[in-house]
C-alpha cells in the first residue's frame, strides 16, 4: 500500500512540476511586446511613383493609431484620375479583431488633410459651340472616412498590411468629395 501511495505521489509531483513548466513557455515573443512600427506602401511607390510612409504605434493588443504621409511627386495625367492630391496627412486609429496581438483583420477610423489640384468640367452654352470647358483649381480640404484591412506580421517582425478605406472631404468646394485610400504596406515591427 505504501509503494502504491508512493508511486501516486510521485506521479502527481511530475504532471504538477510539467504543469508548471509548460505554463512558463507562455511568455510572449519579442514581437508581440514591441509596439513601434514602420512601413511604406510598396503598391503606390511601384506602380505610381507615389511615396507613401506609416508610422504606426501599438497601444494595446486590439488597438493602434497610425500617421500616414502621402507625397506625389510627378503628376502624370493617367494617376490624375486616381490620385487628386498632391500631399496628405492621414490619422488612423485601429482596431483589431484578432486573438493574437495587434494582428489580423481590423478596422479603422481616419481624418485626413490634404492639398493638391482638383480639375472640374461643365458644358459652356453660352456659346455656338457648345463644347465643355475644363477648370483647375488648387485645393485644401479635410476628410473623415473609415476603412478595413488585414495585418500580418512575422516572428522576426517583418509586416504585411493590406487595407483599403474611403472618406468625405468636407470644407472645400474645388477639392473631391470622396478621397480613397489602397494600402499594401511592407514594413517592420520593432
Amino acid at each position: 500500500m505504501k509503494k502504491l501511495f508512493l508511486a501516486g505521489a510521485l506521479l502527481l509531483t511530475t504532471v504538477f512540476c510539467q504543469a508548471q513548466k509548460n505554463s512558463g513557455n507562455d511568455q510572449p515573443v519579442k514581437r508581440d511586446t514591441t509596439q513601434n512600427e514602420l512601413s511604406i506602401n510598396a503598391f503606390n511607390l511601384v506602380t505610381l511613383g507615389i511615396i507613401e510612409i506609416t508610422y504606426e504605434r501599438v497601444i494595446d493588443e486590439n488597438s493602434s493609431w497610425a500617421i500616414e504621409g502621402f507625397i506625389h511627386p510627378g503628376k502624370d495625367d493617367y494617376i490624375d484620375e486616381l490620385y487628386y492630391k498632391d500631399v496628405s496627412l492621414t490619422g488612423k486609429y485601429k482596431h483589431f479583431f484578432s486573438s493574437t496581438y495587434a494582428r489580423g483583420f481590423y478596422v479603422h477610423g481616419f481624418g485626413m488633410i490634404s492639398a493638391g489640384e482638383y480639375e472640374t468640367g461643365y458644358y459652356d452654352l453660352n456659346e455656338s459651340l457648345n463644347e465643355y470647358i475644363y477648370e483647375t483649381e488648387d485645393f485644401t480640404d479635410f476628410a473623415i472616412g473609415f476603412g478595413l484591412g488585414g495585418k500580418f506580421v512575422s516572428p522576426g517582425g517583418f509586416l504585411l498590411d493590406l487595407s483599403t478605406g474611403i472618406g468625405r472631404n468636407f470644407f472645400s468646394d474645388t477639392s473631391p468629395t470622396i478621397v480613397g485610400q489602397f494600402m499594401v504596406n511592407l514594413g517592420f515591427r520593432f
